[in-house]
């Protein structure tokens, strides 16, 4: 699969270590439960990090707050030098158009057609023309090997074909940051698989900087830079995939780790 047609960002602006996204003592509370406290990390610019961790560590919710879908109740976020949180909705809005995520769900619009779908955002948010979104629409579907599946809807779809559509209908915006929730987690086991090798051929021919959550530990250390294990709403140890998957210095990274490897 050629991944010769993707449109890649522009490259950001230099920043102080080249940083493209920061949280910088971000609590974020449900009720009594905290579930991020007082958070700080970054990451570097093209790079991609992967979030591991038992379900309830927060890492999801770092993904909902930069996607602007929650608020922190403490704390800043930077993304590409703008302020996330805190800053008025215009400055939200314009900072989250750099910013895609594909979810566990797919969360495709069921009425419309595959090329709908991915056109969409672009034409209404980007404010493309409808041909230049088309365009930009067929390369993508060509290279997650959808081309085929302009004119079907999601319920002709499968699984694993809608979490493509979703794949290309994130990168149609051209994002500086991809998020990645879990995105094979309600995949059929026979489709994983090739989910997986469609983002790893992204992550290595652009230069997308990519902030991921999965339980794929195989994958996490595939694609990623950095890895940062979190337990109870904190980072408790970070570092180069082979040092956090080979030799782990935190007892609670080790039994997480026997666990799911």
């Amino acid at each position: 699969m050629s991944t010769d047609t993707l449109p890649h960002p522009e490259k950001s602006p230099e920043r102080p270590g080249g940083e493209l996204i920061r949280l910088e003592g971000v609590t974020k509370r449900f009720g009594d439960n905290t579930v991020l406290d007082h958070l700080d990390f970054s990451v570097a610019a093209g790079k991609h990090v992967t979030l591991i961790g038992p379900s309830g560590s927060g890492k999801t919710t770092i993904l909902r707050l930069l996607m602007t879908l929650i608020k922190p109740d403490e704390g800043t976020i930077v993304v590409d030098g703008q302020h996330l949180f805190p800053a008025s909705e215009k400055q939200c809005r314009e900072v989250r158009k750099r910013i895609g995520m594909v979810f566990q769900q797919f969360n495709l619009f069921p009425n419309m057609t595959v090329l709908r779908n991915i056109t969409e955002a672009p034409v209404t948010v980007l404010g493309l023309t409808r041909d230049e979104a088309v365009e930009r629409a067929r390369e993508l579907l060509d290279l997650v090997g959808l081309a085929d599946k302009c004119d079907a809807h999601p319920a002709q779809l499968s699984g694993g074909q809608q979490q493509r559509v979703a794949i290309a209908r994130a990168l149609a915006m051209r994002p500086k940051v991809l998020l990645l929730d879990e995105v094979t987690s309600a995949l059929d086991p026979e489709l994983v698989a090739g989910v997986l090798d469609l983002l790893r051929d992204i992550a290595r021919s652009t230069d997308i900087t990519m902030l991921c959550v999965t339980h794929e530990m195989n994958f996490a250390r595939d694609i990623s830079d950095k890895v940062l294990m979190f337990d109870s709403g904190r980072v408790i140890e970070a570092g180069a995939p082979e040092k956090i998957f080979s030799e782990p210095e935190h007892d609670r990274t080790r039994e997480f780790l026997s666990a799911v490897l």
